[in-house]
């Protein structure tokens, strides 16, 4: 009878996970048996890279759990990390003063760089921070204004609740609003795949995904690369965090483990990320 509802319980959880139910159900452990499956939810910054790193960990301890790694953005990791759905949640943001107050325990994996993007065409090379926040608020609106061509602004920012645009928000906006004229995108991807496809557009993505596709622009003559991030030179950098409210199983700390060594900082750094920890 407990292995039947046991197993009844662990598909009813899963089905609740993926459909992104926030139940707050967890895969059920029998006792004297290991966890079957490690989740981690959230931030869709985060994912890729800790997509990256549970193939290597898997690759080194094949007999490990399965871990499963969801999107969702930042608010989703931290009410999945809440109420119990994921066994780590992601966050490409510091908790907001209400998310403080959930108690969760936060860990820095990486840090990482906020870039600014344009299509490879555009002969803009380098913007002012005053000019990027007066492009993304609707106040300069023709590329022409900046020293480009005369064409008319295609502005691409992410959705609300994603961690990416909060840390923009945050470092870059200040007390202007996003304008309601962006195309709003629900992942660093497509916003790279917009901007890769509109020569007069422009973006932010995290500089870990940044490739031939879409252009960097210097902010204030500053490169974004890793080295003027830990200069302190490019300022628009963000923390990457795991969330947690009760205390992970052993399976789950084993992974965390694996992200904190020096293998996993080493392929985070590989990856254009900024360790926490000397590789």
């Amino acid at each position: 009878m407990h292995n039947r509802l046991g197993t009844m319980t662990r598909v009813l959880c899963a089905v609740s996970i993926w459909l992104g139910l926030l139940t707050g159900c967890r895969p059920v452990e029998e006792p004297g048996s290991s966890t079957t499956q490690i989740t981690l939810a959230g931030s869709t910054s985060v994912q890729p890279f800790v997509e990256l790193l549970e193939e290597h960990y898997m690759a080194a301890y094949s007999q490990a759990p399965a871990i499963n790694v969801q999107g969702g953005g930042s608010t989703a990791g931290v009410q999945a990390a809440e109420t119990g759905i994921a066994d780590i949640g992601m966050s490409s943001r510091n908790l907001k003063e209400a998310e403080l107050a959930l108690g969760l325990k936060t860990l820095p994996i990486a840090r990482d760089a906020i870039a600014v993007i344009a299509h490879p065409s555009n002969p803009i090379t380098n913007l002012s921070l005053q000019q990027v926040r007066a492009i993304f608020a609707g106040q300069i609106t023709n590329w022409s204004d900046v020293g480009g061509k005369d064409a008319p602004i295609i502005v691409v920012t992410r959705e609300e609740g994603s961690g990416t645009r909060g840390a923009f928000e945050s470092l870059v906006m200040g007390d202007d609003r996003i304008t309601l004229r962006a195309l709003r995108q629900d992942s660093n991807g497509s916003v790279r795949v917009i901007v890769a496809g509109h020569p007069d557009s422009i973006g932010y993505i995290s500089l870990g995904i940044v490739d031939e596709r879409v252009k960097a622009l210097h902010l204030d003559g500053v490169a974004p690369s890793t080295e003027n991030v830990v200069s302190g030179t490019y300022t628009l950098a963000r923390p990457f965090l795991f969330l947690w409210k009760t205390e992970p199983s052993l399976a789950a700390q084993d992974f965390i483990d694996y992200v904190l060594s020096a293998e996993g900082q080493e392929l985070l750094a590989a990856e254009g990320l900024i360790p926490v920890k000397e590789p």
